[in-house]
């Protein structure tokens, strides 16, 4: 019983990647520079690629291992969906494909910035913008063919069954799907994150504070490593993280809307409203894509104006659009209502974080100006403004969970899973137009690289002075898109544990349960509701099982972000001895004689990722195991709401924190308080190194610590059943 509208979500997919093809054939058939030019743009390009190769052969033994573990669950004891293991295959690779394309982008177009900003600013944004819009429409267009292949084959394979019971079968299939897209994502987002800021905290370390000389100076030997890094973080990283809240998101609704409605029709269309959102999406992304573009004055205004416009059409269209397609599907304005809210909720997050960390706001000048007085200070400031900057972000996802469920259930308790069904599609709102919001975030380190290369090669100043303005844009809008990313992945992370718990029902119907009693009544196990499911798994905070849950919960968000900062720490320390022997051994590098090896470093990061990305994915696949084996289905769904809360939290501080840091130094360095070179940029220097782990390796990561622990939880129902 499926619409003929599904067919829009794969033409879509296909649509969003021929206009991928596009843009990326449209780029590489600009001028990539001078020799020079080309030069530095393949050491990055070689550096990066050689990362991503090395990193994709540990990724494929781990998932080799997991693929054979899910198997067992699945074919010898009967614990799991016989489709899991193959799905857990399809969503990873796929993942890792959009990382890599869009990385391969990226590089091939950091140069051709470069060189189009010799000629106007906008020429600059074109090719960066265009460039980063590849991996958003990659991100949106491989993730919405996944679901649609896999929606279309389960749909096929379960056809005798009556379409209400087919429904709830068919998507509480697909929620256990998102584990190979979830890790994949945390190992691109760990050992990305560890590689780039081991690389970004050796160069500033000893470049700027100890050997005085500028950013992005070819005399550094960690320069080339630093660039590398902008793309392995914040390209692969950023774009598989963002990949699996998406499908996250589109599966978790679909699996709530199962469960919404009595009506097998209403429920039909609940469980295809979310992937077509997701395709109105794209088509409207492309329409605000299309509308980027640099008018009048040459400006870092006139671009974030720019920016600004293509999301706000995209937007803007699909409030429209949703709501009429809302009505075609049969339901009233109250889920219309839920969608809107999450789109709302995620726009304010992203401006709170633009507030937080833009060096044209009060908080980040506040620690520019600490500066003067010592290192001590400017991170003692970066602490307390982040934590501060925690306030709006929680505020607006309560507001807008509690706006998402309450328009969705008419504010009736009664309609409880009608209300949980409106907080998934809050979270599908929220990143519907994932398209062009991923696309200005890609832009940022394409700019940044872009920056990179009109230093190291000599470009005239003017060049360089452009290139500044499309980076300075482009680190508000990763601040932005940070933001969005977090809260995006707290309504996913919620409604998955939703699904969780639904999950729990189809279980007990694989156990060979047929009836259970709940408070003194026998009721049948197609009937029981997720209210019931708790009374009967006696889920409730006077459990002390629920209490020791959420304690191991918040304390493996905390572990989980130590991990991280050691192993930059640990890789950085490394860096900063490799850049000092080669300063002291190499004779003439600061004197612009003698070349620098520039692969050594890119050695050291790539060497520290892949050993260091190992224990914390470890430790995210594992505790939802060992926590259900130990204290059941109470004691997971506790150490999920805790997870999400202090992670939520702990994600937004140290992503502001991190951003303000680094913008602290930036506005330093424009000339104020002495400006490059002095004490007081010296000082902030030694805060954006503080910084840079918070905001780009631990914060991100956190996002999919959320959502993977749900989605293990999920695998894990079965196992955890079993055992209790």
């Amino acid at each position: 019983m499926m619409s003929g509208l599904f067919w829009l979500a794969p033409l879509a997919g296909l649509t969003a990647l021929g206009f991928a093809a596009y843009f990326y054939g449209q780029m590489m058939q600009t001028d990539e520079g001078n020799e020079t030019m080309r030069t530095i743009a393949g050491y990055v390009r070689e550096g990066a690629m050689a990362y991503l190769k090395q990193q994709y052969k540990i990724v494929a033994c781990l998932f080799g291992c997991l693929a054979i573990f899910l198997a067992i669950l699945a074919y010898g004891f009967q614990l799991q969906n016989q489709w899991v293991p193959f799905a857990f295959l399809s969503s990873g690779f796929l993942s890792g494909l959009a990382g890599f394309l869009g990385m391969k982008t990226a590089t091939a177009a950091s140069a051709r910035t470069a060189e189009a900003a010799r000629h106007s600013l906008n020429q600059g944004l074109m090719i960066a913008f265009r460039s980063g819009s590849v991996m958003g429409l990659v991100v949106v267009g491989l993730a919405i063919l996944d679901y649609s292949f896999w929606f279309f084959i389960l749909n096929r394979f379960t056809g005798n069954i009556p379409a209400g019971e087919r429904a709830t079968l068919i998507t509480t299939t697909m929620v256990t799907f998102g584990i190979g897209a979830s890790l994949n994502a945390l190992l691109a987002r760990v050992g990305g994150g560890i590689f780039t800021k081991a690389a970004d905290v050796g160069a500033d370390l000893v470049g700027k504070v100890e050997a005085n000389i500028p950013e992005d100076d070819p005399r550094n030997p960690a320069t080339i490593a630093d660039n590398v890094g902008d793309n392995v973080g914040d390209v692969a990283g950023m774009g598989a993280d963002l990949y699996e809240s998406y499908y996250g998101s589109i599966i978790a609704a679909a699996s709530l809307g199962a469960i919404a409605f009595a009506n097998s029709d209403l429920q039909w269309n609940a469980v295809l409203a979310p992937v077509l959102v997701g395709a109105f999406g794209i088509f409207l992304s492309l329409v605000g894509i299309f509308n980027v573009k640099v008018t009048g004055a040459e400006s870092g205004k006139a671009i974030l104006k720019a920016l600004d416009k293509g999301i706000h059409i995209a937007a803007g269209g699909l409030i429209v659009v949703s709501y009429f397609l809302c009505r075609i599907l049969g339901f009233d304005a109250a889920l219309w209502s839920a969608l809107v809210a999450g789109l709302i909720t995620g726009i304010i997050i992203g401006k709170g974080c633009e507030y937080y960390t833009s060096s044209d706001y009060s908080p980040t000048r506040r620690i520019a100006e600490k500066a003067d007085t010592g290192a001590g200070p400017v991170v003692i400031g970066g602490l307390g403004e982040g934590m501060i900057s925690t306030l709006l972000p929680v505020f607006a996802v309560v507001i807008g969970m509690a706006l998402a469920f309450g328009f969705a259930s008419h504010f009736q308790l009664s309609l409880f899973n009608r209300g949980l069904y409106g907080i998934g599609l809050a979270a599908v709102g929220m990143l519907s137009t994932l398209g062009i919001t991923l696309a200005t975030d890609a832009y940022g380190p394409i700019a940044d690289n872009a920056g990179g290369n009109a230093e190291m090669s000599g470009l005239p100043e003017e060049v360089r002075t452009r290139t500044d303005a499309l980076d300075a844009i482009g680190n508000t809008t990763a601040a932005t898109g940070k933001g969005f990313a977090i809260g995006s992945a707290a309504l996913t992370a919620l409604a998955l544990i939703a699904s969780y718990v639904q999950e729990l029902k189809m279980g007990l119907a694989r156990a060979g349960h047929t009836t259970i009693m709940v408070d003194g009544r026998s009721v049948h196990v197609s009937d029981i509701d997720l209210i019931q499911l708790m009374h009967y798994f006696d889920v409730h905070l006077l459990n002390p099982k629920v209490l020791m849950g959420m304690f191991i919960g918040s304390m493996l968000a905390f572990v989980f972000c130590g991990l991280s900062m050691n192993a930059v720490g640990r890789a950085a320390s490394k860096m900063v001895d490799e850049v000092r022997r080669q300063f002291r051994e190499i004779k003439g590098i600061l004197t612009g004689e003698a070349k620098p090896d520039y692969s050594l470093c890119v050695k050291i990061s790539t060497e520290s990722a892949q050993k260091e990305m190992i224990v914390p994915a470890i430790l995210c696949v594992s505790f939802p195991f060992m926590v259900g084996v130990l204290l059941g289905v109470p004691g997971v769904i506790g150490m999920l709401a805790g997870t999400l809360s202090s992670g939520f939290v702990l994600a937004i501080f140290m992503a502001n924190a991190g951003g303000a840091w680094d913008n602290a130094k930036k506005y330093i360095e424009t000339g104020k308080f002495g400006g490059k070179g002095s004490e007081a940029h010296k000082a902030a220097v030694i805060g954006d190194t503080v910084g840079d782990p918070f905001k780009d390796t631990a914060g991100p990561s956190l996002n999919i610590l959320l959502k993977l622990m749900s989605i293990v939880s999920i695998i894990g129902v079965g196992l955890t059943l079993a055992c209790h």
